[in-house]
């Protein structure tokens, strides 16, 4: 007698998330830009860690659970760049580096996601800066989804790394001086479930 209800429950949970999977679908979200950043950090010297961000980026995701892939778009004003050093942000924005003026936009645009079950564990992209595009992968270190109280509706983010050569995109200002060449680039971004 007991075993008709386990098997009622049992059936009727497989086919629940059989119905569930096959009206999964990919769901967009557009980038909350209070938290979401784009950080980068270097040696100075081989000494302390200079660190430095960009307060403004606007983009959107796409996340398909079901079919464990996705599509990131993000834009980042580098004129926003922001170490609490005002000369050093104006050198940043000149031609040795960003070269703002010239080329104010920066953008990741990734379609190449890796996941571990259901969280996202690395997206790999084409990263544009200075108007030349190259590959990079972004490793998470940390993913979650969550109902905001203050949005109304589902939220997903996370922290994600990698480390670049600045000079493959033809920033070499100052690598034959010691300034290092390799900068760790850490993205953290939440992003809003769209209706």
């Amino acid at each position: 007698m007991a075993a008709f209800p386990v098997a009622t429950i049992v059936g009727a949970t497989l086919l629940g998330s059989v119905v569930a999977a096959a009206q999964a679908q990919p769901v967009r979200y557009v980038v909350e830009p209070k938290h979401t950043f784009v950080t980068f950090e270097v040696r100075h010297f081989n000494t302390s860690t200079v660190r430095a961000r960009f307060d403004r980026t606007e983009g959107h995701v796409v996340l398909d659970r079901a079919a464990r892939s996705g599509q990131v778009d993000i834009t980042i004003d580098t004129a926003s760049v922001s170490s609490g050093i005002a000369d050093f942000d104006k050198h940043l924005r000149n031609p040795d580096f960003l070269d703002s003026a010239r080329v104010p936009k920066a953008r990741f645009a990734g379609n190449q996601f890796v996941f571990d079950g259901d969280k996202v564990a690395a997206v790999t992209g084409d990263l544009t800066l200075l108007d030349k595009t190259l590959p990079v992968t972004l490793k998470a270190t940390n993913f979650n989804c969550y109902d905001s109280p203050v949005l109304k509706a589902r939220v997903c983010g996370g922290d994600f790394d990698t480390v670049i050569e600045r000079s493959r995109w033809g920033m070499s200002w100052g690598v034959d001086k010691g300034i290092p060449d390799r900068v760790r680039l850490l993205i953290q971004i939440e992003a809003v479930q769209q209706p």
